[in-house]
C-alpha cells in the first residue's frame, strides 16, 4: 500500500472526501515528524511507538574498493510495533 492507496482507504472508511483524507494524513505525518525532530517519543496505543536514538560514529568498509571509511554519527528513527498491530499481522 502506498500513500495514495492509504488516502483512498481513509476517505472511504471515514466517509470523507479524498482531499480531506489527504489533508488529515499529511497533517498527522507532519506532527509526528515534528515531534521526532524535537526528540520526543510518539506513541499510538495499539499501533506502535516512534522514537529517536543516536547512532555512534563508526568505521565501515567501502564494498567496491575495500577501503576503510568513517561513518558519521547520526540520529535514526526507530519504530516498535504495538501488541494489536503485532497480533493482526500474526
Amino acid at each position: 500500500m502506498n500513500k495514495t492507496d492509504l488516502i483512498d482507504a481513509m476517505a472511504e472508511q471515514a466517509g470523507i472526501s479524498k482531499a480531506a483524507a489527504k489533508k488529515a494524513l499529511e497533517s498527522a505525518l507532519s506532527e509526528i515528524g515534528g515531534a521526532l525532530k524535537e526528540g520526543k517519543r510518539v506513541s499510538l496505543v495499539g499501533f506502535g511507538s516512534f522514537s529517536v536514538s543516536e547512532r555512534a560514529a563508526r568505521e565501515g568498509r567501502n564494498p567496491q574498493t575495500g577501503k576503510t571509511i568513517q561513518i558519521a554519527a547520526k540520529k535514526v528513527v526507530k519504530f516498535k510495533a504495538g501488541s494489536e498491530l503485532s497480533g493482526a499481522v500474526n
